[in-house]
């Protein structure tokens, strides 16, 4: 049956997509995951995967047009199969290329396939069309407890597509940006900053840490990776391990509010703001309190690649449950981040600086980092604040008992 190929939706707020080029050409055969258009939100530029084996056909938007969320724009057959609307691609079986331009009328008396069933709890069934048993799928949706809004309850695409949006919602937006297109990045931030600061009630808690041990922790196990993984080992890899391990231990920190109130987050899903050409974009490690210090540091890498090209998908930045910004390449000592909603929390981080502070009693010249916790006050109180912290800079100073390569 032909799948097809949809304008994403990154985030609620979106509206539309524009083609900026196809990667694949109509009658192209394809695999599943194969890069097939990049497109431009208001977020990124990334590119689209395809749903599905077969032949690109019926490509419906042009590069440079605008296409609204939700819309098809072309489809992925078997050779010889009926594209709804009344459309068959006329190609060989063991040939992709396009054999004849021509528009295949289906007959007056095709009947429309039935929509299959879906079993829920109970015994009892819900009809679901095709479509929508599709994107369901793409959007790793469960139908149980989904009510349809067609005829006898029937599961539509269009609900598929509002329950993907709510799950959206309550999975991290990012603050990404367009390459190219300084005037927009300079509005979108300033919309979702103004966004984040007049609606979330903001307090922040600060912690200097020693950072002996993780420096070390960086030199030791920074040789061990790059030998075994040719990856380049960063501070930044460190603490998005070791801050893992302590939102594992702090779910109201790893939580997000939503409109019926606090819900805390199954997975620990930690996104990295990076600065790129044009803006900032926060792709995501997922579940990082369950992968192993060299996978975070092999994902970081790759992300910061595909970041640089304009290459991010929407899978690198989903689902987000907390942020780090590290600001400590540029020299910057200590600052304070806004949050980004719906997430309950941001830590800022500083610099490794010498400084003089007393250490058992007698002054000693340490490295020292400054972090700054920013939180949402209706999520995260003060005291689950500073628990945290306490928390995260017990596993600084301690790193190895905690990593593991």
């Amino acid at each position: 049956m032909a799948i097809s190929v949809v304008m994403p939706a990154l985030e609620m707020a979106q509206e539309t997509g524009k083609v900026i080029s196809w990667l694949k050409k109509e009658g192209e055969s394809v695999t599943t995951g194969d890069p097939l258009l990049e497109i431009e939100t208001d977020k990124a530029v990334m590119e689209v995967e395809s749903p599905g084996d077969g032949i690109l056909a019926g490509v419906k938007a042009a590069p440079g047009d605008d296409v609204p969320v939700g819309q098809t724009i072309a489809w992925i057959v078997r050779a010889g199969e009926a594209l709804p609307g009344d459309e068959v691609v006329a190609l060989g079986t063991n040939d992709s290329r396009r054999q004849s331009g021509r528009k295949i009328t289906a007959p007056a008396n095709a009947t429309a396939t039935p929509a299959p069933t879906e079993p829920q709890p109970g015994g009892q069934t819900t009809r679901i069309s095709p479509k929508a048993r599709r994107l369901a799928s793409e959007h790793g949706l469960t139908l149980a407890g989904l009510r349809g809004s067609g005829p006898d309850g029937e599961i539509l695409a269009s609900d598929i597509l509002a329950a993907a949006q709510t799950k959206a919602k309550k999975s991290a937006s990012v603050l990404t940006a367009v390459a190219d297109s300084g005037g927009a990045v300079s509005r979108l931030m300033a919309e979702r900053t103004t966004q984040s600061w007049t609606t979330v009630p903001h307090f922040f808690v600060v912690r200097d840490v020693d950072a002996t041990a993780l420096n070390e922790a960086h030199q030791k196990l920074g040789r061990e990776i790059e030998k075994s993984h040719g990856v380049k080992l960063t501070h930044s890899d460190l603490l998005i391990a070791l801050v893992a391990c302590v939102l594992a231990k702090h779910p109201r920190v790893n939580a997000s509010w939503a409109t019926d109130g606090v819900s805390e987050n199954p997975e620990v899903n930690i996104s990295v703001a990076m600065a790129v050409e044009g803006g900032v974009v926060a792709p995501v490690i997922h579940n990082a309190n369950r992968i192993e210090l060299r996978e975070v540091a092999v994902q970081r890498q790759a992300l910061t690649e595909r970041a640089r090209k304009g290459k991010l998908r929407l899978a690198d930045l989903s689902e987000a449950t907390f942020t780090i910004s590290n600001l400590g390449m540029f020299g910057i000592d200590s600052f304070t981040a806004i949050i980004v909603p719906p997430q309950a929390a941001i830590l800022a981080v500083g610099a490794i600086v010498d400084r003089v502070v007393p250490f058992h009693g007698t002054p000693m010249i340490r490295p020292m980092i400054t972090l700054t916790l920013s939180n949402d006050h209706r999520v995260v109180d003060g005291a689950q604040a500073a628990r945290f912290m306490k928390d995260l800079a017990e596993t600084i100073g301690d790193p190895m008992k905690y990593l593991s390569l």
